[in-house]
């Protein structure tokens, strides 16, 4: 048998020899990265407008869930603070302010809301607040949030202080 013979053509590059055929740089010029970085922004600025209006029951439900998040830290507060925490809605700003927090939190336009608490935590006719105390309890209360289909109870237990979100269907 007969030794085959295999020859393999190799070439060496230097740092400085750019000029071989071989020689390919890799990765993208700054020109490359600007127009990508351009479509990026242009598609977040588009897309989160479709996305939320192809999905009306998302904004309703995360405020829902945002004035929930709100009751159980005032809960949470007065229980571990020793001392009442309370969560004031004014139902004309469709803002809400939480003890211990600094920011106000808002609540969409477009949902229609109602407040039933004790009259005593009535401030005037369009504000009021649900107390939690320091032993567990609280006021109670009921916040609603309705839109053209759907809609959800926020219930605070008078006993327990427990917060619970409830779906309804709107109108009712």
């Amino acid at each position: 048998m007969a030794p085959v013979v295999v020859r393999v053509k190799t070439s060496i590059l230097s740092a400085g020899n750019k000029t071989l055929p071989e020689f390919r740089q890799q990765g993208f010029t700054l020109l490359e990265l600007i127009v990508v970085l351009v479509i990026a922004a242009a598609m977040m600025s588009i897309v989160p407008p479709l996305i939320s209006s192809a999905l009306p029951g998302a904004e309703i439900k995360s405020a829902a869930r945002q004035l929930a998040a709100g009751l159980r830290y005032a809960r949470n507060k007065a229980l571990t603070s020793d001392q009442e925490a309370i969560l004031m809605l004014d139902i004309d700003t469709k803002k809400f302010s939480v003890t211990g927090k600094k920011k106000n939190f808002s609540i969409p336009d477009g949902l229609k809301v109602t407040l039933v608490t004790a009259e005593s935590e009535m401030v005037g006719e369009r504000k009021g607040a649900i107390r939690f105390f320091p032993e567990g309890g609280s006021t109670g209360g009921r916040v609603s949030l309705e839109n053209k289909t759907r809609g959800y109870d926020i219930d605070v237990d008078w006993l327990t202080g427990k917060v619970r979100i409830l779906e309804k269907k709107a109108g009712t």
